[in-house]
């Protein structure tokens, strides 16, 4: 396999109702559905995405809205039952005749758990690691704010000072990735500047709409032996851990331990993508 992040990854568009998504396919095998965090960009899977694409022929796409995939509204809110809507599109077109595989990180987790309570046929097994659904908490309308208090901060101070009120409010789970020497390749450079421009976009149109999102319980409980609920070794006991271990002990699942904080696909690609697939195949001795 090549060492260029990518370089295996084929390009499509699929025409959708209000966007057109980019998406990319690698490897061979039973499908497998990575989704990105918010505001995110096929790209920043590559090193997960890459790693299993020896068992898994693996999907990756940027979301509606973000990076390549143009919506007709670009500036209407995000919501949930799109985006995993537009996550089955994606698997009916390279999985038609099988049910897939489907992982997502943060936003993408919460994708993930709506995909799999509306669409249980097109998901043979999914890992949700750390969704942000603050609406799950006893605390959730403390949290539900923070979001409200990014926004007003991104209107009224910019991106800098949004991002520093979100990370105070979340705490320190975003940890630096591993230092690599030299310049970055030019398709990592690429998504580097799209995910600058989603930032604002993400705060406006989908940091308070996907916190709110309240999972459908009582179908999760019907499939949740084909979900796995992963949390961040470092990112206890800090928030983004929290919903997970609460909808886990909803379940009556065991939260399944990943390295490092909220971002530890990025910063631990090789481990987590070993563990997804363990989790996903069942074989997690």
């Amino acid at each position: 396999m090549s060492t260029t992040p990518g370089a295996s990854a084929t390009a499509h568009r699929l025409p959708v109702p209000g966007a057109t998504l980019h998406y990319e396919t690698r490897g061979t095998g039973p499908a497998l559905l990575l989704l990105p965090g918010a505001g995110g960009d096929a790209a920043v899977l590559d090193p997960v995405a890459d790693t299993l694409a020896d068992t898994f022929t693996v999907i990756t796409h940027d979301p509606r809205g973000y990076s390549r995939s143009a919506r007709d509204a670009p500036d209407s809110e995000q919501r949930v039952a799109e985006h995993a809507e537009d996550a089955r599109r994606l698997l009916d077109a390279v999985s038609p005749d099988a049910p897939a595989y489907v992982a997502g990180s943060s936003s993408g987790a919460i994708v993930t758990l709506d995909l799999l309570a509306r669409f249980p046929g097109r998901v043979r097994a999914a890992v949700a690691h750390e969704p942000p659904s603050w609406s799950v908490l006893p605390d959730a309308a403390e949290h539900l704010a923070l979001f409200q208090e990014v926004y007003e901060t991104l209107e009224a101070e910019g991106l800098a000072a949004a991002g520093e009120r979100f990370l105070r409010g979340v705490g320190p789970v975003m940890l630096p990735a591993p230092d690599s020497e030299g310049a970055p390749a030019p398709r990592t450079a690429e998504m580097m500047r799209r995910l600058a421009a989603n930032a604002p976009s993400a705060i406006r149109h989908e940091f308070r709409s996907f916190a709110a999102y309240e999972p459908d319980l009582a179908a999760l409980s019907r499939f949740a032996g084909r979900l796995t609920l992963a949390v961040g070794e470092q990112t206890l006991p800090h928030l983004p851990s929290r919903p997970a271990t609460v909808l886990a002990g909803e379940l009556g699942l065991a939260p399944a331990p990943f390295p490092g904080a909220h971002n530890g696909w990025s910063t631990h690609p090789g481990r987590t993508a070993a563990l997804l697939r363990s989790h996903l195949l069942g074989d997690t001795r």
